[in-house]
């Protein structure tokens, strides 16, 4: 059944983070409706797992009726939203103030990337350009090369689905408890710089150095970062406690005495040549027989053909077979509720009559709307 089942969530069509939170929250029980345009066809970026466990209806948001449709819906809701610019949903009439007094128990999330308001609220951006502005980007990379994103991770599905999601939930667990609902104002300005809490943190001590590619997190560290092999693949330690530092120099053979000043960052580039000749000598099939299972703190890097072969993910079913397409489990795992098998996505706006009607139009209205381009 899930954790969230029962609970009722309106999602607006859009692309990555939104459709991320709508996955999260839909993968754990919830009954997600996703409210696409009547012509069909979620955007870029909302295919896959993202359109995964929720139905699709198709409302014309220009025309009125469609409007009341979507407020008709929200007033039986527990939750919805919308990943537009600030003052989008306002000049459509689905604003938070409309649909709060229509439901005052409706928790209202808005998926933006800069957030409500500042200076850039109403600016176009995308991942690079929020997680540019909190100092991630900058922290990313090589110190003689630019600075590298991480995929669209930090800001987009960390910073933003991620937290989407979880403000939704937060929200809802108060709506339940004092029968009031709010607006989750999530940005993943916001969201991106609320994951750089550590780093922050240990720069204000002065244990992070600003220059980047010079911090042991960041790769400038022997013990933690990835080498290539003799086949061109490449494996990855994180042997940071000396614990498991010791048995990585015990594994290489790094008897020299010299090894033993783990923390001395004047030494890591010598080191890091050190170690990347003697990890050259192996492919990486035979690394990994050395070092997987110890606690080296060891993986292979694996690719996206090979990532859902490894013999752990198939032990945990890390990933699944959805309708003929591998996507990853839905996450995290519960012992009491445990989430339902992920249904695939449904056709563009084919719920649209099951749904209204289910909301109390008739077959005559629902006709008559469709007829007039108002719903698909």
């Amino acid at each position: 059944m899930g954790p969230l089942d029962g609970v009722s969530i309106i999602e607006f069509a859009g692309i990555g983070p939104g459709p991320l939170a709508g996955t999260f929250l839909g993968d754990l029980g919830a009954d997600v409706i996703r409210i696409d345009r009547p012509q069909g066809g979620p955007p870029l970026g909302a295919d896959g797992s993202l359109s995964r466990n929720r139905r699709s209806i198709g409302l014309n948001l220009k025309d009125p009726r469609g409007v009341e449709l979507a407020l008709r819906l929200m007033e039986k809701a527990d939750g919805v939203f919308e990943p537009f610019r600030p003052g989008v949903m306002e000049r459509l009439g689905l604003g938070p103030e409309v649909c709060l007094a229509r439901n005052p128990r409706l928790v209202y999330g808005r998926m933006t990337g800069w957030g409500q308001d500042g200076p850039l609220a109403h600016a176009a951006g995308h991942d690079i350009n929020y997680i540019a502005i909190t100092g991630a980007l900058h922290a990313m990379g090589e110190a003689d090369r630019p600075p590298f994103p991480p995929l669209n991770l930090v800001g987009d599905f960390g910073g933003g689905g991620l937290l989407l999601a979880y403000g939704m939930v937060c929200a809802l667990f108060s709506a339940a408890r004092t029968g009031k609902g709010q607006v989750v104002d999530a940005a993943m300005v916001d969201g991106a710089a609320s994951l750089m809490g550590m780093i922050y943190g240990v720069y204000a001590r002065g244990q992070w150095s600003n220059v980047r590619g010079s911090n042991a997190l960041a790769g400038a560290a022997h013990y933690y970062g990835c080498y290539e092999c003799a086949d061109g693949k490449f494996i990855a330690f994180g042997s940071i406690e000396p614990q498991y530092y010791a048995i990585l120099r015990e594994k290489l053979g790094l008897e020299d005495p010299v090894f033993a000043e783990q923390h001395t960052p004047a030494n890591w580039p010598v080191f890091k040549a050190r170690i990347g000749a003697l990890i050259k000598t192996r492919t990486r099939d035979e690394w990994s027989a050395v070092f997987e299972g110890t606690d080296v703190c060891f993986g292979p890097v694996l690719d996206l053909a090979e990532a859902p072969l490894h013999p752990h993910n198939v032990a945990r079913g890390t990933f699944i077979d959805v309708a003929g397409e591998l996507q990853p489990a839905p996450a995290p795992r519960f012992s009491g509720t445990p989430a339902p098998t992920p249904r695939p996505k449904s056709p563009d706006c084919a719920d649209t009559e099951a749904v209204l009607l289910a909301a109390g139009l008739s077959g005559d209205e629902y006709a008559d709307l469709k007829a007039k381009g108002v719903v698909a």
